[in-house]
C-alpha cells in the first residue's frame, strides 16, 4: 500500500491567524481607536505583482485594515519613489509600507529597501529589522515568508528542539531569516544553494526541508526522507497543454507519496505570507500608538 503524506493546508492555517486578527481589529474599532493602514508600492506593469498586491488588498479588507495603494510606470525615477516613501514614513495615518518586488532595474532595491522607515517596514526587509532578528531582542519585524514557513512547520512538528532542518535558498527574504528564526528554536540548521554540491545527500537526512529555490519541480523523491516534513516555498509558472499552471520547486505529485507532511502550491505557504504581511501591520499600528 503506498503511503500518502498529511497535506499542510497552508490556506486553513492562515485562516484562523487573519480570524483572530479581525477579532482584535473589531475590538480596537469599538474603543474609537486608529485602524491600521497599509500602503503598498507597485512600480511597473507586472502581472504576477499585479495578482499578489490584490490578493495582499483583499485581505487586508476583510481584516479591517485600509490600504493605500501607489502604482507607478515602470519608467519611473528613482528619486519620485525615494520622495514617496518619505512622504509615507512621515504620514501619522500609514502604520506599515511594502515595496512590491520586482523593481526595475534602474533602480536600486537596496537604497529602496533602507528608505522605508524602520517602525513601518512590515516586510521585515531593513537591515536593521534584520540585524534585530539575528540577536536576542524580539521587538523588529520579521519577514513575512519566513515567520509563515515556522508557523507551518510549528503546526506538524510538536518539539523542534534538536531538530535537523535543511534550507534550500539563501535569499534575504525566505533562507537567511528562517535559519534565524530556527536557531532561535535550537534546529540544527544547514543552508545550501546553487553551489552546494550533492545536495540530495544532505536534504536526505534532514527531519525538515524547506525549499526556496525558484526551480520547478526540481526536487524529487530522491532528495527526502520517508519521514521528512516538506515546506515548499517555490512559485513558478509552467505551460501545460497551452495553460499556464502554478508548481512548486518540489515535483508535489511524485514526493506527496514518499514523505511525511508535505505543503502544496498554491495553497501552502503564499496565505502564510499575506496573513502575517497584516500581522506584522496591526503590530506596526500598536507601536504607532
Amino acid at each position: 500500500m503506498i503511503k500518502e503524506a498529511i497535506i499542510i493546508d497552508g490556506k486553513k492555517i492562515s485562516e484562523v491567524i487573519l480570524a483572530d486578527l479581525k477579532t482584535k481589529i473589531d475590538n480596537d474599532k469599538k474603543q474609537g481607536l486608529r485602524p491600521a493602514k497599509l500602503a503598498i508600492i507597485l512600480v511597473g506593469d507586472d502581472p504576477s505583482s499585479a495578482i499578489y498586491v490584490q490578493n495582499k488588498i483583499k485581505a487586508a479588507v476583510r481584516v479591517g485594515i485600509t490600504t493605500e495603494l501607489k502604482q507607478f510606470d515602470n519608467n519611473l525615477p528613482e528619486k519620485v519613489l525615494l520622495a514617496e516613501i518619505s512622504r509615507l514614513n512621515k504620514d501619522p495615518e500609514i502604520s506599515g509600507i511594502i515595496i512590491q518586488l520586482p523593481l526595475p532595474d534602474h533602480i536600486d532595491k537596496a537604497k529602496i529597501i533602507m528608505a522605508v522607515n524602520q517602525e513601518k517596514d512590515v516586510d521585515g526587509f531593513h537591515p536593521i529589522n534584520i540585524g534585530l532578528l539575528y540577536s536576542p531582542f524580539e521587538n523588529g519585524f520579521v519577514p513575512c515568508t519566513a515567520r509563515g514557513c515556522l508557523a507551518l512547520i510549528k503546526s506538524c512538528v510538536e518539539d523542534l528542539v534538536g531538530k535537523n532542518v535543511v534550507i534550500v535558498g539563501r535569499s534575504n527574504i525566505v533562507g537567511r531569516p528562517l535559519a534565524a528564526l530556527l536557531l532561535k528554536e535550537d534546529c540544527s540548521v544547514t543552508i545550501c544553494h546553487s553551489k552546494t554540491r550533492d545536495l540530495a545527500s544532505i536534504t536526505s537526512r534532514a527531519d525538515i526541508v524547506v525549499s526556496a529555490i525558484g526551480k520547478p519541480q526540481f526536487l524529487t523523491k530522491e532528495y527526502f526522507n520517508p519521514n521528512a516534513v516538506i515546506i515548499d516555498v517555490g512559485i513558478n509558472r509552467l505551460t501545460l497543454e497551452n495553460k499556464s499552471i502554478m508548481v512548486g520547486d518540489v515535483d508535489f505529485q511524485v514526493v506527496k507519496d514518499h514523505v511525511k507532511y508535505i505543503t502544496p502550491v498554491p495553497g501552502g505557504v503564499g496565505p502564510m505570507t499575506v496573513a502575517y504581511l497584516l500581522v506584522n501591520t496591526y503590530v506596526a499600528s500598536l507601536k504607532h500608538r
